[in-house]
């Protein structure tokens, strides 16, 4: 009987240590599933610096409904700032991120208005000879973040 009840607790110490680690999983789960509702921003803003070398300023100047109208399972709204889309989780999202906010900023090669977009997700840095437009307002914290929107600057 004792050795039954010191597995079952180092099961129960197991499981303990595993569950955050769990935790963080569905939540950067939650925010992969919620980046393709980005994709109907991204067209009218890679058009736009394509066309005039200009990025919208704000929703209606993309050609988009107001923020709170994009709305997915996990995001409460999606606003473009200066070319820059800002996510605002909510809905069904876990309550870690419910409220904060994950910016996706253009960068671009400013004499190239031909070469695409790259968009930099989060607090990841741009890739070198691209400049980022928009402001990163993101609050969720780093280990919450995926892999690609994490700032891995030492």
């Amino acid at each position: 009987m004792i050795e039954m009840m010191a597995v079952v607790a180092v099961i129960g110490i197991l499981a303990l240590l595993a569950i955050p680690s769990y935790m963080d999983r569905i939540v950067r789960s939650q925010i992969k599933e919620a980046m393709p509702l980005t994709d109907i921003a991204k067209q009218p803003i890679a058009v736009s610096w394509s066309a005039a070398k200009m990025l919208p300023v704000d929703n209606a100047a993309a050609g988009l409904p107001a923020p709170e109208k994009i709305v997915g399972n996990f995001v409460k709204s999606l606003a473009v700032h200066d070319g820059a889309i800002q996510l605002t989780f909510g809905n069904r999202v876990n309550n870690a991120i419910a409220g904060k906010v994950l910016s996706l900023r253009p960068a671009v090669v400013e004499d190239a208005p031909i070469v695409p977009i790259a968009w930099i997700c989060g607090n990841a840095e741009a890739p070198d000879g691209m400049k980022v437009y928009g402001q990163n307002i993101t609050d969720i914290p780093d280990q919450l973040l995926p892999v690609e929107c994490r700032s891995f600057r030492r």
